[in-house]
């Protein structure tokens, strides 16, 4: 499995370096301190079993010893020797044989010889087996080297290695931080919102991305200043001769009533669309949401879009939880659902509402019997200036689906379309709840 995470793969490369560091540092003590230690004491021992084994061996200054003195002397210093049937020899059968010491004791003695090592109850003990003294084993406790001896080292290096594993996670998590920052802010533009300037920390290179963002996300705040602005110019400036074409086309004379009527249809259109245009490009206001009722939207647009030809079933949720955005806002896409509805439908439309098992989301669908659509051409239904294929018509600016695909998004909620099997379409809009 590929990992992708930036922090994960900086915590796995700096384990795996402090890993390589261990197994050196034990690699360089063994072969640098630990191996010409372990070849003098393999000297002086063979030196002192040659002393012991050897009767011809005199001290310096001609003082000598007689054989029994001097294994009593190498007595003293724990040094024994048994009898391969004796009991205490079964420590030699279970031991572990070295084979660098066996080597090294067997050129010493000038004869084969088996190194072995065990771990005693009081310490380790080394066992020595050779043709020099045949059925005999040589019993020497290390009484200088104690198990407990080992436990200090290991245990200070697994803390130290936590240490260095926690230390890193943390500088890791600091580096991080300011990306994750980053993150957000931009999952932020991406939903039209446009957060406030990043403070810029972390490494250099951290600092100019969070620059060059800052930069990025003042300059569409400009942009949609802008937008805004020129978007409300034109409106009026539209606005205004269409309303003194209308004014002029109402004072026409009665024998031209047939004109006025055409003039009066294509004035209001243009305006329909002027609207649909700002409502489509109108920002989102995350400080002015609020709890939303959708049984009462849903039953201000039943009321409002059916009639005597239009007939709008409901089917609302009792004591179901609020949705969490702009109420304007979300009559409007569920406006624009049922206008398409009835545009599309075959008379029979059906608004009906309810909530999620977590209670998350509180959702409104609405339901149609009219065509319904191809499979194919659902995915680009909320695509602006996009409408349906023949059989939902070709009326409309292209721009209500649209703009129930933004309002959606803004109040960060979702909408799915579906053909119906009983024939027709159905579309479902979900928000957060309060």
């Amino acid at each position: 499995m590929r990992i992708r995470s930036s922090f994960t793969q900086s915590i796995l490369i700096f384990f795996t370096l402090l890993i390589a560091s261990q197994v050196y540092s034990y690699y360089a003590v063994f072969n640098y301190a630990l191996m010409p230690s372990l070849q003098q004491f393999n000297r002086i021992l063979g030196h002192e079993i040659n002393l012991m084994l050897d009767d011809s061996v005199e001290f310096q200054e001609e003082l000598e010893l007689d054989a029994p003195s001097r294994r009593r002397v190498l007595e003293q210093l724990g040094v024994t020797i048994h009898s391969e049937s004796s009991e205490i020899a079964d420590e030699y059968y279970h031991a572990v044989t070295i084979d660098l010491m066996s080597e090294e004791m067997t050129q010493e003695l000038g004869a084969p010889t088996d190194v072995r090592m065990m771990l005693g109850s009081e310490s380790y003990i080394l066992w020595i087996k050779t043709e020099s003294l045949p059925g005999s084993l040589i019993r020497i406790p290390l009484s200088e080297l104690q198990e407990e001896d080992f436990a200090p080292l290991f245990r200070n290096s697994l803390i130290m290695a936590l240490l260095i594993v926690a230390g890193g996670w943390l500088f890791i998590r600091l580096q991080n931080r300011p990306l994750i920052a980053l993150e957000k802010a931009a999952k932020g533009v991406g939903r039209g919102e446009i957060p406030p300037p990043l403070p810029e920390k972390g490494a250099s290179e951290i600092r100019s991305v969070t620059r060059a963002f800052n930069q990025m996300s003042k300059g569409i705040q400009e942009l949609e200043e802008d937008r805004a602005l020129l978007m409300a110019g034109i409106s009026h400036d539209l606005r205004t001769p269409l309303t003194r074409i209308r004014l002029a086309t109402e004072m026409m004379s009665p024998e031209d009533s047939y004109l006025a009527e055409g003039i009066i249809s294509d004035t209001e259109e243009c305006n329909e669309i002027i609207s649909q245009f700002m409502d489509y490009l109108k920002p989102v206001n995350t400080q002015s949401f609020e709890a939303v009722d959708l049984n009462d939207i849903a039953k201000d647009v039943a009321t409002s879009e059916g009639g005597y030809e239009i007939q709008i079933e409901t089917d609302l949720q009792d004591n179901m939880k609020p949705a969490f955005g702009t109420p304007i806002a979300l009559k409007r896409a569920v406006s624009n659902l049922v206008v398409n509805a009835v545009r599309y439908g075959g008379g029979w439309i059906k608004i009906s509402t309810g909530t999620t098992v977590d209670n998350k989301l509180a959702w409104i669908c609405v339901e149609d019997n009219g065509p319904g659509i191809e499979q194919s051409q659902i995915a680009k239904l909320f695509e602006p200036f996009t409408r349906g294929d023949t059989a939902r018509g070709s009326e409309g600016t292209g721009l209500g689906l649209a703009i129930v695909k933004r309002i959606v998004s803004q109040h960060h909620g979702s909408v799915v379309v579906n053909n119906r099997s009983e024939g027709g379409l159905k579309a479902q809009i979900s928000f957060p709840t309060k």
